[in-house]
């Protein structure tokens, strides 16, 4: 077997080449092909897979039986080998058996093979086939034999195209032929509605030679393309207009990082050596990225694999010469953006005049494109599955991100049910933005702090847009996510100092970074150990900070400086035991001993709290709220621990209700021993920023909500419907006897009481 992936991939296409210039028919050449990879493969199985008449027929084979071939056949998802298809994906299995969609054809005569290889053959971003070897051995195939696989595969999808073997119109995807109104389920990333027409970000590049002729003229093809995109990213980057500073700054030097990145380069400068062209390179090595996206659980990183897979659309198109995005082309209506995925700098090539709202295939909450989505106010849905089987260009599309829906082709009365949503959501945000200056007071004259819970330095502007009193909730972990490195401590302390300059005479509580578990970060390593199968109670938050104490240092001495003159109120999330919240503060404490030693400007006063989320918490709080300025409840957390049940899982997350006798209980018990030591307790999850769970909320005693900027109009409207006296009657005679629809019970009081819900 040759040493590398090149050497291996450019013997194969030689003999390959050989192969299908003779002059023998396509089905022969085929059987020849098998034979000549099997063997330089060292692999007792080869077959090949095409797409016919919508399903995928064995056209040849090498070790399993001949009267198999054009005789067994396998829809797309089915078995193997449709899996293979349906996810555009590959596998490397050891035993093939064990996979879940493994599927037994006793006419193959493959039950002595144990291990299986797989690629997807792929035209026009489609797959149109499989490439598959197997061996008796159960064993993984080495990494050189899947990318020799890889460039095989490409190169067969000219050929075989050109043959005339694979349907002409694609694969089952097709066209989009309905005209039927619809609506597709998503995953909400950015909040907000929008009405436009479909238009797809990425028109598809057609990749019509895939066998070098000259193997220097094509990696000097990709250089210039690589000079040429830099410069473009370069350009946008300087140009981005949406303010001054903001963690989408960040983004953009992170971007850029990857656009210079030496390694991504150097991948496909070995595919060029394997034999390919440039366009067939860069298209091979965005395979391998989108095989190894499959393959991350850890969404941060995932996102950075986005960011990759963008730019590697752009330098597809630069070096093929087909340019014409939809930014480029300029949108003439107003748009709903369509693509897989989008990196940050291509949204910002959009007219936002035009641009109303994006939906992706793929997104996720933290990744770098919702950052700057947000940062612009464009509305995103994610996790939009076979947009391209369902959406036409063109299409009319309703965006209600709120309530994660888009609505396809709507009818009349979809759209003026859409409409009528749009016109009084634009009504109660006027009513809200009027009501801004009135405190936040019951009927019966109780008030509640409303503060809002931010991460972005631009946050802070919701404080002036809600009439919100402070910032309950900063995440300082934030900056550390989008970061590509370490921020430096004059870093932070900049993003701190800019907050509370923001912010003036409003109180910011920042919490200090919680990060690892499901917040890893790309650079910082973890050993064997971390590796982590329930990474939200694992090592993270204060725990990775009071371990890595170069880390917390570095964050206190920020906030001590940049709150200089002024209160700085910092808390520490996932306090599990008193003497956690202890080490934490003695180490503030001794970065503001050596502050002051140097002469340096210190606060005039640090108030030190703890995040409530670990039950385990309250069974020693009457030893810790001695020690406590204030104590901070997360009800995200704090109810999955409670519940044993993981928010994010969803055959869970909509099972355990934050309404439920045993969550209102132990709120009940905490908010009443805070009173009693006279701390000021704030909640600051998302139960309070809805309204009856934040009704509820108060009718337990809690006095002090921190929520999402958007959440603040609708909850002060609701407090002050509210007459609390008979409220907190109610609830302390639900949670005697509760009903077995206490939901419901909470929610016919509200209605029968004029309370205003939303």
């Amino acid at each position: 077997m040759p040493v590398s992936a090149a050497a291996a991939a450019r013997e194969i296409l030689t003999r390959l080449h050989d192969v299908m210039a003779a002059r023998s028919n396509p089905q022969a050449k085929l059987a020849q092909v098998v034979n000549m990879i099997g063997e330089a493969l060292d692999s007792e199985v080869c077959s090949i897979y095409l797409l016919r008449d919508g399903v995928l027929e064995l056209y040849a084979t090498r070790g399993l039986k001949q009267e198999a071939v054009h005789v067994t056949k396998l829809a797309f998802g089915e078995g193997l080998v449709g899996s293979i298809a349906d996810n555009v994906e590959t596998l490397n299995l050891a035993e093939a058996a064990a996979h879940p969609d493994f599927a037994y054809r006793p006419e193959t005569g493959e039950d002595l093979y144990h291990s299986f290889a797989g690629v997807p053959i792929v035209r026009h971003q489609e797959a149109v086939g499989v490439l598959c070897v197997q061996h008796s051995d159960p064993r993984r195939y080495d990494e050189v034999e899947i990318e020799a696989l890889q460039t095989v595969a490409m190169v067969l999808s000219e050929m075989i195209a050109n043959a005339g073997l694979i349907d002409d119109h694609g694969t089952v995807s097709g066209r989009v032929n309905s005209t039927q109104a619809m609506q597709i389920a998503g995953q909400r990333l950015v909040d907000g509605m929008a009405r436009g027409h479909a238009v797809y970000h990425q028109p598809r590049i057609r990749i019509e030679h895939t066998v070098a002729e000259d193997i220097e003229a094509e990696r000097h093809r990709v250089y210039s393309a690589f000079d040429r995109m830099r410069e473009q990213i370069e350009r946008m980057a300087s140009q981005a207009e949406f303010g001054v500073g903001g963690e989408h700054e960040e983004v953009l030097a992170t971007y850029k990082m990857f656009a210079y990145d030496e390694g991504w380069s150097r991948r496909i400068n070995e595919a060029i050596d394997s034999g390919l062209t440039a366009e067939a390179a860069i298209e091979r090595v965005q395979q391998r990225t989108r095989m190894r996206m499959r393959e991350i659980d850890d969404p941060l990183l995932a996102d950075r694999m986005h960011d990759l897979e963008d730019l590697s659309n752009r330098l597809l198109r630069i070096v093929s010469g087909q340019l014409g995005t939809a930014a480029q082309l300029g949108l003439r209506q107003d748009t709903i953006l369509i693509a897989r995925n989008l990196g940050p700098a291509e949204l910002l090539e959009y007219d936002r005049r035009r641009l109303k709202g994006v939906i992706l295939e793929e997104g996720s909450l933290t990744a770098h494109v919702t950052i700057v989505a947000r940062a612009m106010g464009v509305p995103v849905l994610g996790r939009v599955r076979n947009v391209r089987r369902v959406i036409g260009e063109g299409d009319l599309l309703l965006l209600d991100a709120s309530k994660s829906m888009l609505y396809v082709r709507p009818t009349p009365t979809m759209e003026e049910s859409f409409d009528s949503k749009l016109v009084l959501g634009q009504k109660r945000r006027a009513a809200f933005a009027a009501m801004k200056g009135e405190p936040p007071v019951t009927r019966d004259g109780t008030y509640v702090a409303l503060m809002v819970n931010a991460g972005l330095r631009d946050d802070v502007a919701a404080l002036d847009l809600t009439g919100a009193e402070g910032i309950g909730l900063f995440r300082t972990e934030f900056q550390f996510l989008v970061s590509a490195t370490m921020p430096q401590r004059e870093r932070q302390q900049r993003l701190y100092r800019d907050v509370l300059d923001a912010a003036g005479d409003r109180p910011v509580t920042f919490r200090t970074v919680d990060i690892g578990g499901d917040k890893a970060l790309p650079y910082m390593r973890v050993d064997s150990e971390g590796q982590e199968e329930n990474p939200a109670m694992g090592w993270r938050a204060l725990r990775v900070a009071l371990e890595r104490e170069g880390l917390m240092k570095a964050q206190a001495r920020a906030l001590i400086e940049a709150a200089a003159g002024r209160t700085l109120n910092v808390m520490f999330p996932l306090v599990s035991e008193p003497w956690e919240f202890d080490e934490a503060r003695a180490l503030f404490e001794a970065q503001r001993r050596w502050l002051s030693a140097r002469n340096r400007k210190l606060p005039a006063a640090i108030r030190y709290g703890a995040m409530l989320e670990v039950p385990a918490l309250a069974e020693t709080l009457d030893l810790l709220l001695p020690r406590l300025d204030f104590l901070s409840v997360g009800t995200n957390d704090l109810t999955q621990f409670l519940f044993a049940a993981d928010r994010a899982h969803p055959k869970l997350a909509e099972r355990y209700d934050w309404l439920s006798p045993a969550i209102l209980r132990f709120l009940k018990r905490v908010v009443d021993q805070a009173r009693d030591a006279g701390v000021p307790t704030t909640v600051c999850g998302e139960m309070g920023g809805r309204t009856l769970e934040a009704m509820t909320l108060i009718g337990l005693g809690v006095e002090r909500l921190s929520v999402t900027p958007v959440a603040v109009g609708p909850v002060k409207a609701m407090i002050r419907s509210l007459e609390l006296a008979p409220l907190r009657k109610l609830v302390g005679e639900l949670l005697v006897s509760p009903p077995r629809d206490l939901r419901g019970r909470l929610t016919d009081w509200a209605v029968d009481q004029g309370v205003e819900l939303s």
